[in-house]
């Protein structure tokens, strides 16, 4: 089995890295701004985002399913090796949680998903503002749960290259000649 994760997997990997940060970034910014086509607009790129996040999460789901890892090092112990998997497992939860719940939200306050200005999405629930209420604080608590998560993703990567000085990381760092360990 390879050291390495395949192309595919690295490249869904960073390319919803950098989507979901954006994402956050944008989630945060925009929610405390005061109402206009601005907002609105900052709105249904945050969703179209979100969308596509959750459609991505779900094709690297299944080419994680369909072309394993490789195996984490031999000298990791088996609580870490059980914890980075619950993690990323717990990862996973979330990048489909998040957009559903940010759907849900949007049906119950009674605004459309409408992906890219293009595709509009069905509502998932009925008009309910209270319940829309409730789904908003879920949604921001699970992008709570998913930073500390990530942080800890992040945390345990590099410790795997600085202290541990292990391929982990490395393992899923894009290939070039000459900057690679391993």
């Amino acid at each position: 089995m390879s050291e390495h994760y395949t192309t595919t997997a690295k490249t869904l990997h960073w390319l919803m890295a950098i989507l979901m940060l954006g994402t956050l970034a944008l989630g945060f910014y925009m929610q405390d701004l005061p109402f206009s086509p601005e907002k609105l607009r900052l709105y249904s790129w945050h969703k179209w985002a979100g969308v596509t996040l959750f459609l991505l999460t779900l094709v690297r789901l299944a080419w994680r399913l369909s072309h394993p890892p490789p195996p984490l090092p031999a000298a990791t112990p088996r609580w870490q090796q059980w914890a980075a998997h619950a993690a990323h497992w717990a990862l996973y939860g979330l990048m489909l949680a998040i957009p559903l719940s940010g759907w849900l939200m949007s049906s119950a306050k009674g605004v459309p998903t409408v992906w890219f200005g293009v595709i509009p999405l069905p509502d998932l629930l009925a008009r309910d503002p209270v319940l829309g209420d409730r789904l908003h604080t879920l949604h921001l608590t699970l992008n709570w749960v998913f930073i500390t998560l990530l942080i800890t993703h992040v945390g345990a990567a590099l410790k795997h290259h600085w202290i541990e000085k292990d391929t982990v990381l490395l393992s899923m760092l894009p290939r070039f000649k000459g900057l690679n360990r391993g």
